[in-house]
């Protein structure tokens, strides 16, 4: 386990929410990595808390499928599956190109400022090697496009994904080799928006989900190879 896992304390949350809390964001950012098994003794002692909240947030995380129970070893984080990424990405490239085509319409010139500093601010991420910042940076900028959209159902949609979406974007972003086809891809779709070209942004939104699925496949592929090849 990641030695810097620590508690961030929250004086308007219950113990068992700040719990929660930590351990999600550990999972989705890969902190804790699929796989690992989370044993209630040394989750309580790393944390400096109790068995209890650490039990009651291991039951929430498998009901959000980001933790699972084996039968004679306890709960261990979920592996991202084809078909878990699949699913996400199958809505969230719909969500995407469905944004991308009402910006074109209604975003504001001071929406495509911002839209601009956003691809400039990625790109300086992308040449870093952290991938918290990048990530960050990523999610920045298509949140401005919806924004742009003006259409709070469809910004309540795909926020409900996003943190979904945040894991498996954590996986794509730390390959390094990918950066500059993300930075050129979140052009495209800047340049598509800008010149209110709907057919050319929904295409550049939807090849953008295309590559990190293809990328992400990819690497699921390798790690169950490789998991595969250390059994005995």
């Amino acid at each position: 386990m990641d030695e810097q896992l620590q508690i961030d304390m929250d004086e308007f949350l219950p113990l068992r929410d700040v719990v929660f809390n930590t351990l999600r964001r550990a999972i989705l950012t890969g902190q804790l990595k699929p796989g690992e098994r989370l044993m209630e003794v040394h989750l309580a002692n790393r944390l400096g808390v109790s068995r209890t909240p650490i039990r009651e947030a291991i039951r929430k995380l498998e009901l959000e499928g980001l933790v699972i129970m084996i039968p004679r070893r306890g709960a261990e984080v979920a592996r991202i599956t084809e078909k878990s990424l699949k699913d996400v990405l199958e809505v969230r490239r719909a969500l995407d190109a469905l944004s991308v085509e009402l910006a074109c319409d209604r975003i504001t010139e001071e929406d495509m400022k911002r839209l601009l500093q956003a691809c400039q601010d990625f790109e300086k991420a992308a040449k870093g090697k952290d991938a918290s910042v990048i990530a960050k940076a990523d999610v920045a900028l298509h949140d401005i496009i919806v924004e742009a959209t003006g259409n709070q159902r469809l910004a309540q949609l795909v926020n409900n994904l996003s943190e979904q979406m945040y894991r498996y974007r954590f996986v794509y972003i730390k390959e390094e080799s990918k950066h500059d086809m993300l930075v050129a891809e979140h052009r495209e779709i800047y340049e598509s928006i800008a010149s209110r070209d709907k057919e050319r942004a929904a295409r550049a939104a939807k090849l953008h989900i295309d590559n990190q699925e293809k990328s992400i496949i990819r690497q699921i592929r390798l790690e169950n190879e490789s998991r595969l090849n250390k059994q005995p």
